[in-house]
Parts: structure tokens; C-alpha cells; sequence
């Protein structure tokens, strides 16, 4: 099945050509690092992480970068409130992207372009722009003016400028600014009293926020490329302006084949916010669930749709992601791996797993499938069918390890499951005991004495399910 991937533009899924035969180049939209990481940034980087992971295991050589904004009002704002350079805030933040990046397994883009580092190629589009007549210097920077290229405008969200016209009314001629028109945005800022600045042929200043990734984007991935991606709530403005710059700059279009936009977070059912006291860093959520577990509730959805986070879904998450790390990790210490293919469920559980992929990265048709292997697994480890025990951990291994980034690496799980292992060794004597109490308070229908008896096994960290075959425990 070819790779079919939504396209923002088109409004449509096409199927991936690549510029380059066997090659692809991917820019996504990174953070502005004035506070910690947020779950918002989680999704994001998670979702493009799994986008690369898949295109290279389908064999594609993939170039993909990731920019910093380390210079913006906020950045400035928290700087001046410590009185502290604003690099220390922008690389404070940085620092803490990449710590908790690593929490989640998400793998290095290959480059990570900062606005600070390119001042130069700003400087050069923005001459260009004015040069071709596309911007124009004003009193307080340079702006970018949109009435120089209609037909751009609405690529990404549909509206004509008409339309904008028609439902503006008298707000269009007011400016309020340098602006010529109150739709025209700033390709440069001319500073203010106390703001960091740099030289340029208009004045001591900083760029603005849109003009930063066509020039990190072209520097990094040519004058056409494949894929530009980034959280939706980049669609207007950001990424409408940048096909304003870089197409007006270049003389063709377009310059991006395919846009990619993942969904937001919402909490509780609202858009995450501080303003809504909903608002969850990266490390607010890991000290409640486990990092991989965050990253297994975040991909439980495809990409393009809003996650919901509370703590239903999260409870929900944690029981099937440990359901898996048991089961692999059982099966990893009783049988190790084996190859897969010559097995029928596995096969089949493989050709699923890769059509929702290669049909726009869907995640959600991804997670069924580990789920179903995972199941699969249970069963064979009951029933001590080892050729199927090692194959299906070699599957797990690849698919949810490898393509998912939800297991942890093979030598942490041995650990873990030894550990418990001891734990339930240690155990053994203690909760057969009280099971078998439990068994003859059930039998004389003494249900306050086996309630009090879960008591005292929850207590000592046993968790009871009665089955079919009898009581089931485990360790919490």
C-alpha cells in the first residue's frame, strides 16, 4: 500500500511523492521556549517522531529538523522580570525540552536551527521581499504586504481575501500601526528601550515571529521540500505567512508539497490553557504516570485529532500499557525472540498494523493491533507454547518498540520483571494463605471477612481479580 498522508493544503490525503526518489525532507515547527515543555509540545514531537520512525522503517532516507524561537515578547518579558539575559530563559527551557524528550523516547531531529543563528538569512529574505516589491519599511519595522499576492491568501485555511474584505467592513483601512493594512504582518521589529536587537539596513531590531522558519526551513531543506508539519493552532497565522515569504521570495510554488498539522490537547474536555487552571507541563504529567505511559496515551488517538486528557483516559492507558510491558517482558525472560513471519496472527496482525500507517499515520489502528498481539501473547504464556512466545515478542519488539517508541529498551524490562519477580517470590507463601482464607469467607459467605481480607493484600501490595479458574493476583 502506498503512503497516503493528509495534506492541509489540498484538504485532501495524497500519496507521498517525494521530490527525491527514496529521500524526504520534513521541517516542523518547535517550541518558544519561555516556560517548560507542556503536553501540547508532548503531542506534538511524539506524533512527527512516529511520522520519521515510519517513514524510515518503509525505507525512506529522512532529513528532519525542528527550530528553536529562543528570542520573542514573552522570552523577553520573563528576562526583564529576573533581570537576567534572555538566552538564559530560551536555553534554561531548552535544556529542559530535550531532558524531558528523552523521557519519552523521542529520537534527535537531525538538526535544530535557532532563530538567534540565522539572523543573517533573515535579513537577506526580508531584502529580497522588499526588493520584489512584497514588503515595505515602515516607522516601527518592515512589513510584509499581503495585497501584493491575493491569490496566496487562505492556502491553508481556505479563505479568499475577498471573503476577508467582504466581512471586514470598515476595519480594513484601519492600520493602528506602520502597517499599510491591518492584515499586512511584520517581517521586522524595530526595537524598543532595553529590548536585545540586532543591526539591520532598517534599524536596530529583531525579527518577527513568521519570517523566522521560511529562512530556518530553506537553509536547512532547499528551495522546494517535501513536508512541513506542526501543532494546528500554527495555521493561521504562522503557516499562511510563511507561504506568503518563501513563495514570494523564491518565484515558485509551491515550496512545501505537503502540509501536516497534528491536533491539540484538550483537558477535561476544554483547550488546555493557564488561563483555565487546566494547563499541564511535561513533568506535571510524568509525576503521576510514567513518561512511556504518557507517550502511549498521546498516540492512542491519530495525529490529526484533538487527544482528550483526564484522568480516565490516563487510567485507561496506564492498564493497557502495563498489560503490555507484562506480557513482553515474560515472554522476553521465558522464550526470548524468534522471527515472526512464518506465523499467520502475526503476519496478519503486521499487514494491519502497516496499512493504518501507511494511511495517514493512524496511530489509533497502530495500538489495536499491539493490543490484539499483546492478548495473543497472554495466551501463548499460559499456555507455555514457546515458538509463539518468542515470536510474538520479536513482533512487540519492532512494531511497538521500534515503530511506537513504547517499550523501554529490552535490558530495563529484564530488570523490572526480575524485580518483580523477587517481589512475587518473596510473596508466594504470604498471599496463597490469605487467598485460601479468603476462599473458605466466600464459601461460608462471610463477605465482610474477604473484604477485609482484599484489604490486607491490597496493603501489601496485591491486586486480586477472580476469574473463571479462580482468584488471579498480581502486584500493583
Amino acid at each position: 500500500m502506498a503512503q497516503r498522508l493528509y495534506d492541509t493544503r489540498s484538504r485532501s490525503k495524497r500519496t507521498l511523492e517525494t521530490l527525491v526518489d527514496g529521500e524526504v525532507g520534513i521541517y516542523v515547527c518547535g517550541i518558544t521556549p519561555y516556560s517548560p515543555s507542556h503536553i501540547g509540545h508532548a503531542r506534538q514531537a511524539i506524533a512527527f517522531d512516529i511520522i520519521v520512525r515510519w517513514l524510515r522503517k518503509s525505507g525512506l532516507k529522512v532529513n528532519y529538523i525542528t527550530n528553536f524561537t529562543d528570542i520573542d515578547d514573552k522570552i523577553i518579558s520573563i528576562a526583564n522580570e529576573e533581570n537576567i539575559d534572555f538566552l538564559d530563559v530560551a536555553n534554561r527551557n531548552i535544556d529542559d525540552y530535550f531532558e524531558v524528550m528523552d523521557l519519552l523516547n523521542v529520537i534527535p531531529a537531525d538538526a535544530y536551527p535557532r532563530v538567534t543563528e540565522t539572523i543573517p538569512g533573515i535579513i537577506d529574505m526580508i531584502k529580497n521581499l522588499i526588493d520584489k516589491g512584497h514588503a515595505y519599511s515602515s516607522s516601527d519595522g518592515v512589513y510584509f504586504e499581503i495585497d501584493t499576492a491575493p491569490e496566496k491568501y487562505g492556502q491553508l485555511t481556505g479563505q479568499t481575501l475577498e471573503m476577508v474584505r467582504e466581512g471586514a467592513g470598515g476595519r480594513v483601512s484601519g492600520t493602528g500601526s506602520g502597517k499599510k493594512n491591518h492584515r499586512d504582518f511584520a517581517l521586522w521589529k524595530i526595537a524598543k528601550p532595553g529590548e536585545p536587537y540586532w543591526p539591520s539596513p532598517w534599524g536596530n531590531g529583531r525579527p518577527g515571529w513568521h519570517i523566522e522558519c521560511s529562512v530556518m526551513s530553506l537553509q536547512h531543506l532547499g528551495e522546494k521540500f517535501d513536508i512541513h508539519g506542526g501543532g494546528s493552532d500554527l495555521i493561521f497565522p504562522h503557516h499562511e505567512a510563511e507561504i506568503f515569504q518563501s513563495e514570494c521570495c523564491l518565484n515558485h510554488d509551491p515550496v512545501v508539497q505537503y502540509w501536516m498539522h497534528n491536533g491539540m490537547i484538550n483537558v477535561d474536555g476544554e483547550k488546555m490553557s493557564k488561563s483555565l487552571g487546566n494547563f499541564w507541563t511535561i513533568r506535571d504529567a510524568i509525576s503521576k504516570i510514567e513518561p512511556l505511559e504518557l507517550r502511549y496515551s498521546l498516540i492512542n488517538a491519530p495525529y490529526r485529532q484533538p487527544v482528550e486528557f483526564n484522568d480516565t483516559i490516563l487510567q485507561d492507558s496506564s492498564s493497557h500499557y502495563h498489560k503490555l510491558l507484562s506480557a513482553y517482558g515474560e515472554g522476553l525472560l521465558k522464550s526470548g525472540k524468534s522471527d515472526w513471519n512464518d506465523l499467520d496472527f502475526l503476519q496478519t496482525a503486521a499487514l494491519n498494523f502497516s496499512n493504518g500507517m501507511d494511511d495517514d499515520f493512524n496511530t489509533r489502528v497502530a495500538i489495536v493491533e499491539i493490543q490484539s498481539v499483546v492478548k495473543y501473547l497472554r495466551e501463548k504464556l499460559d499456555s507455555d507454547s514457546d515458538k509463539e512466545i518468542s515470536s510474538a515478542v520479536s513482533w512487540l519488539s519492532e512494531f511497538a518498540g521500534d515503530v511506537l517508541g513504547i517499550l523501554p529498551d529490552d535490558e530495563e524490562i529484564m530488570v523490572n520483571i526480575e524485580k518483580i519477580e523477587g517481589e512475587r517470590m518473596r510473596l508466594q507463601d504470604q498471599v496463597t494463605d490469605l487467598l485460601s482464607q479468603r476462599k473458605i469467607a466466600r464459601q461460608n459467605k462471610d463477605w465482610g471477612k474477604a473484604d477485609l481480607i482484599r484489604n490486607q493484600l491490597n496493603e501489601i501490595g496485591v491486586i486480586v481479580e477472580d476469574s473463571p479458574k479462580g482468584p488471579v493476583w498480581k502486584l500493583k
